[in-house]
């Protein structure tokens, strides 16, 4: 499962929130350093190593890393827009939502332990399907639900020398009085070697009335040595988004 915007996520690590917490503090503080010193490359925090940058499509670069003391298979991620760090995350060996964050705002969603069916990133590659039904929890107290399914087609493409699948799948988020948020629906890629989600073209809906289409794609994979690895400024669609943001959001 990939984090998808607008809705809640995550479960804190080993259920130490003051911990989770901290590390984000962390990676703030340590980005601010950087950026404060001139330099445009991401640092992770004390006892983390950076895995890869990814430039995406929709003027956004993310940032992969892991970190020493956490559980086997746990990653985290640092994605940023033109205006500095937007979204944090954290997944398990399952591709679960562990823990997401907004550091602009402050806003931690994490997963609520007890679920009907918990998505599964071994399912996945085992049968090609899987199915999900599980709530989040933010720090603010709204709780929500998030129903759907993830599905490979049997396509494989390489994006920038790495090897991806790709994936169908369909997301409805509901309130706790079983309304429907936000639907979503589109295309995504895995990767088996790196056991996570990337982004794709997909279609949203919610109850303020929005609609549309948005493309996060993956575009260019940075490793440790390569050029980009680290870099927070974003590359592509970005004139796009200012040229939209300027005609007030329209599609």
């Amino acid at each position: 499962m990939l984090h998808r915007k607008n809705t809640a996520l995550a479960q804190v690590i080993s259920g130490n929130r003051a911990a989770a917490v901290a590390l984000g503090a962390g990676l703030l503080t340590a980005y601010l350093f950087a950026s404060q010193a001139g330099a445009a490359t991401f640092t992770a925090p004390q006892g983390c190593r950076l895995e890869m940058s990814i430039q995406n499509r929709g003027c956004t670069v993310s940032q992969i890393y892991r970190c020493e003391a956490d559980p086997a298979g746990i990653q985290h991620s640092a994605i940023f827009g033109q205006d500095g760090m937007i979204h944090m995350s954290t997944i398990d060996a399952e591709t679960r939502w562990i823990e997401s964050s907004n550091p602009q705002t402050g806003v931690v969603d994490t997963l609520v332990e007890q679920a009907n069916d918990h998505a599964s990133f071994s399912e996945l590659l085992a049968t090609g399907r899987d199915d999900f039904d599980f709530w989040t929890e933010s720090n603010t107290g709204e709780r929500l639900r998030h129903v759907g399914h993830d599905r490979l087609i049997g396509e494989t493409v390489v994006i920038d020398g790495i090897e991806l699948e790709t994936t169908r799948f369909e997301l409805n988020t509901y309130d706790g009085n079983g309304e429907v948020l936000i639907q979503r629906s589109g295309q995504q890629f895995i990767s088996r070697a790196n056991g996570r989600f990337y982004g794709g073209v997909e279609q949203f809906s919610d109850w303020t009335g929005d609609s549309g289409t948005t493309n996060d794609s993956p575009v260019d994979f940075s490793f440790p040595g390569q050029p980009g690895f680290g870099e927070t400024e974003p590359k592509y669609d970005c004139d796009m988004m200012m040229a939209r943001a300027v005609r007030g959001g329209d599609a």
